[in-house]
């Protein structure tokens, strides 16, 4: 019995065989990748796993992966492999604009074997431009493009094939996930650094603030910041002059988190030198001023309640930058507001600031805060406000300055209901007994 095939048979045996091949060698290259899921490697090195087996399968003489980056001032990240180096590099390597632009647009693979016949890139084609055939898919993770594979000039003359298309797009689909997963890890690494800094510079800044609030004879004083993120731009603080004299100050630095904490540091090593030095409350502020203008940049400011107590005669000189004005109450009931002073510090070079004085008598109330108290908002938009800070001052005469600060924060808290804190919160209280 013969056991010669007929010609048909033969070749389609042999079509059986190439088809069993590419099966085998799209199998072998998706497990390699699928490898990567559950490895340590970095995107970098994915992406190198990845080009080298677009040029080493593809047989084609570059291959490039460019992931869209989150960075508003770089929108690619490339990796390039070309046959003619022996490993891989990341180069500043960008595809044409017109083809970027295309596979942005469209989200769907591109397969060009002759550009100057292809009428959508044919004006592209020039000594400059070393690209004679292109495929190039897309990456999509969860329905969004993340990034594009691109391999180029097939080192035979026959051109890209569908099936090789369809196992670019395998390669892609299979790779899209793995970077993806990587890209998570890698900000999620970065987000725990993050979060650990943040600790610490909480420590940091609560470290700079008063452990707790001096008690001279016949005061009572109470104080408190609590800032809208990890740390903040609230500052207040205590500074003995001499067995006498008590600088006080409450200061809001611009802007929140680690900025403003950062700038609120260099606020307070400024006060707490010139304090000692100049301790005249509009004679400090002046110096501050220049010294925060030349410091800080620009838009960055700095409003300051400055006064020194005098704990013998009872006497408060102050200098007022800008800041909400403090609401001082007698044992009458009366209420009036400290306000002179001047222009915040660090808006301009040179400022004479006033300096006022007032008496604290006994049974009198002084309450100093930022506008993260007045301006705290509802659901509706609406503001806590100075009235309402004001019924509270006069209302509760009977409790302690810490009483009647927390008393404060849980009405601020209550007026907020859900909505999210968002500005920083300080609260300095002096009861003359």
């Amino acid at each position: 019995m013969s056991t010669d095939l007929s010609p048909e048979k033969a070749r389609r045996l042999e079509q059986e065989n190439i088809r069993l091949r590419r099966a085998v060698e799209e199998l072998s290259i998706l497990n390699e990748i699928a490898t990567a899921i559950s490895s340590s490697l970095s995107i970098d090195q994915i992406i190198e796993l990845i080009v080298n087996k677009c040029v080493k399968h593809l047989k084609v003489e570059q291959a490039a992966v460019m992931l869209l980056e989150q960075q508003q001032d770089q929108m690619f990240k490339t990796m390039v492999r070309r046959t003619d180096r022996s490993g891989s590099n990341i180069l500043p390597f960008r595809l044409d604009a017109e083809l970027t632009g295309w596979m942005l647009k469209h989200e769907r693979p591109l397969l060009i074997n002759d550009f100057q016949q292809d009428e959508r890139f044919s004006r592209l084609v020039g000594d400059d431009f070393p690209i004679h055939s292109l495929m190039s898919v897309p990456l999509l993770a969860k329905q969004k493009m993340i990034g594009i594979i691109t391999v180029f000039n097939k080192k035979s003359d026959e051109g890209f094939t569908v099936d090789e298309q369809r196992l670019l797009t395998i390669i892609a689909t299979q790779s899209a996930q793995v970077i993806e997963n990587a890209r998570l890890l890698v900000e999620e690494q970065a987000l725990t650094i993050m979060r650990e800094e943040m600790r610490m510079a909480n420590e940091i800044q609560l470290n700079l603030l008063p452990k707790k609030a001096p008690q001279p004879p016949g005061y009572d004083i109470a104080g408190i910041t609590i800032p809208a993120k990890e740390v903040g731009g609230d500052y207040y603080d205590f500074i003995d002059i001499d067995e006498n004299r008590l600088a006080i100050c409450v200061a809001d630095i611009t802007g929140k988190g680690l900025p403003a904490a950062m700038l609120m540091s260099n606020v307070q090593a400024t006060i707490r030198s010139q304090s000692l030095l100049l301790p005249a409350p509009n004679t400090c502020m002046l110096n501050a001023n220049s010294l925060m203008f030349r410091s800080t940049g620009t838009g960055k400011f700095v409003t300051m309640f400055y006064g020194i107590l005098d704990t013998e005669t009872h006497r408060l000189a102050y200098c007022n930058a800008g800041h909400d004005a403090p609401m001082l109450v007698d044992k009458d009931q009366n209420l009036s507001q400290l306000d002179v002073g001047g222009v915040v510090l660090g808006f301009v070079p040179h400022y004479n600031y006033k300096e006022a004085a007032v008496d604290l008598p006994a049974g009198s109330r002084l309450l100093l805060y930022s506008d993260g108290i007045t301006e705290a908002l509802n659901g509706d938009a609406e503001e806590f406000g100075d009235a309402a800070l004001q019924k509270l001052l006069l209302e509760h005469r009977s409790l302690s300055s810490q009483e009647l600060l927390e008393k404060i924060v849980a009405a601020v808290k209550v007026h907020a209901g859900a909505t999210p804190q968002s500005d920083d919160m300080t609260i300095v209280v002096i009861t003359r007994e």
